[in-house]
Order: structure tokens, then sequence, then C-alpha cells
């Protein structure tokens, strides 16, 4: 599978508070979103899925329009081909792992044979092999993390959006899962957004950084360079970096 071309312009405003972010990414390009609380992220990728609808601005996948606020178009999540995976990996509790992986698929038609023969595969592929029997409660967040993945990837999005899917894992887990993301989005060339809090998830997932503090684009770039010029207080710290004010 190879990702659509992302190309929007987003705004949205909510009780007092506008979001208007640019953002683009090619083909098969990752590209991470970093900011602080309340700086507007979770709703930039809503906006990006369909989920919010725009008060301004666009949002194309391959020049093609999804979302244009003046044409009043909303094209509606389902129908984008834009996959939302967050913290919370939301599987099917009464369906096996080999079902939720396989639940995409089957809603676009594909026959159930075929659906879960694939659908062991992507679970294969994330190492879960041989775990397609057994239903959420009797995995490990790690492993739930690791069938939404699966599942995100079977039915080829064109664009992926990850909202901080690591936050809810411990430090060895949530580095495994970092690993896997980086691999598969690699071997797959999906386009993706990663959100995160966390530099290491940019620095091993990204190739372009854009942070994004009250509503507003601060800094754009590739990852190193953002990291190593902070322009704000906020991407100093997550750099762990010294920033100090001041004319020479």
């Amino acid at each position: 599978m190879t990702g659509a071309a992302l190309d929007a312009h987003v705004v949205v405003r909510r009780h007092g508070f506008e979001l208007e972010v640019q953002l683009a990414a090619g083909s098969g390009e990752i590209v991470a979103v970093m900011g602080p609380s309340g700086a507007g992220k979770s709703t930039l990728l809503a906006a990006l899925a369909g989920l919010a609808h725009l008060d301004g601005g666009h949002v194309r996948l391959d020049a093609t329009a999804v979302a244009d606020a003046a044409a009043r178009l909303h094209v509606p999540p389902d129908r984008r081909g834009v996959v939302l995976l967050g913290q919370d990996p939301r599987l099917f509790p009464h369906l096996t792992a080999r079902e939720n992986v396989a639940f995409g698929p089957r809603a676009k038609g594909i026959a159930k044979a075929d659906a879960h023969r694939d659908a062991d595969a992507w679970l294969a592929r994330v190492g879960l092999e041989g775990a397609g029997e057994r239903h959420p409660a009797r995995l490990s967040g790690g492993q739930q993390q690791r069938v939404a993945l699966a599942r995100a990837l079977a039915v080829e999005p064109r664009v992926l959006l990850l909202d901080e899917p690591l936050t809810s894992l411990d430090v060895e887990t949530a580095a495994d899962v970092r690993a896997l993301l980086r691999a598969q989005l690699a071997a797959t060339r999906a386009t993706a957004v990663v959100v995160s809090h966390d530099a290491a998830d940019a620095a091993a997932l990204a190739g372009r950084l854009v942070v994004v503090e009250a509503g507003r684009t601060v800094q754009a770039g590739p990852v190193e360079d953002v990291l190593s010029a902070p322009a704000t207080r906020f991407i100093a710290a997550v750099a762990a970096a010294h920033r100090f004010d001041g004319s020479i």
C-alpha cells in the first residue's frame, strides 16, 4: 500500500479557542505534530479524520478535497480512507483479535475466509502470530495496541493518524511498539501524522516535525533541526535543551 499526499489548512473554532494550522505530507511521508496540552493537536486530527467540521480551510487527499469550508463540503469519516488510532485501542470486546482485524476488510465486502487469512498475516506482522482466537480481555495493553495497529493497517488507509498511541504503555512496551510502528509504516509506505508529547517518538518515526502552540504553528522543519534549535520554551523542554532569549 502507498498512502495519499495530504494537503490541509485546518481552521476550527470552539468555545473561544481557534485552531489554524497548515499541514502537508507527501505520499508515504510521516509527519510528527507536537505541542503542549490544549494546543489543538487532537482537534487537528479530528478535522483530518472528518470527526470535526471545518470553520475555514480545506483538507485534500491526492489533490481531491474531502473537506472545504468555502464549498460546504464535508466527506464523512467512513468515506475518506483515513484511520485514526489513539491511546485507547477501542477493540470490540466481543470479537477475537482475528475478527477485530478482519472487521474493516469485511465491511468493505471482502469474503470472510480471505479477511481472516489476511488478519492472521497482519497479526503475525505485529508480533502476535497465533493470538487470533484471543479476545481483548486476554491481551495485555501492549498486545491490544498491536492488534489496533494491525486493524488500522489492514484497511489500507490513505492516511493513518496516530494520536499519542504509546502514552498508556509502560516504557519497555512503548519502545517495542514504537519500533513496530516504525517498521510497519516504512514497509507499507503509509502516509501518517503522528501526534506525541515524546521527542523519541518524533525522532524515531517522522522525518518532519510541526509544533503547535495555542492553535498556531510556531515551528516546523526536519525533526533534528527543530529539536536542535528550539524556537519556544516548550520545544526546548521536549528536546531537553537550554534556551536563552537575548541579543549579542
